[in-house]
């Protein structure tokens, strides 16, 4: 089974919605990935979610989670489908968002990103992905024929 992750902009445009779609669906048909994690945090991470919740109707064996960096003030419906971390409890909540990030980067195979400018969380974990090794696909360049 191969994991999937992902790191964008929280001011993501919807525009990139066509790209995300076409990239999940190049990496769930030619190259197994089933496991998704995504976060809880702006546009993109929420665009990710309603793609993958569409995509699960057409590729049942998928699964996603939300990674949750902070634990909600109380559970409702809605949280079936997170995850949140062991021992993040114990981080301070300014350090939470990337110690979730590095939790999912370490359990993936692929990021899907959208980094439009070198600055900020997003561009740091795409570099931070490249420096590992990690299969990076940025949507403002990306081209299903790859």
């Amino acid at each position: 089974m191969k994991a999937c992750t992902f790191f964008g902009h929280r001011d993501t445009p919807e525009k990139a919605e066509a790209s995300l779609r076409m990239a999940l669906i190049h990496l769930i048909e030619h190259h197994n990935a089933s496991l998704f994690y995504v976060g809880n945090q702006g546009n993109f991470d929420r665009m990710v979610r309603k793609v993958l919740k569409q995509l699960q109707l057409i590729y049942p064996h998928i699964s996603y989670y939300v990674v949750l960096a902070y634990l909600p003030c109380s559970f409702q419906e809605g949280y079936g489908d997170t995850i949140y971390p062991d021992g993040l409890e114990r981080i301070p909540p300014r350090f939470a968002i990337d110690k979730r990030n590095r939790w999912m980067l370490d359990r993936c195979d692929y990021v899907i990103t959208y980094v439009e400018y070198p600055f900020g969380g997003a561009a740091k974990f795409k570099a931070l992905a490249e420096k590992r090794g990690k299969t990076v696909i940025n949507l403002p360049s990306f081209s299903a024929l790859q």
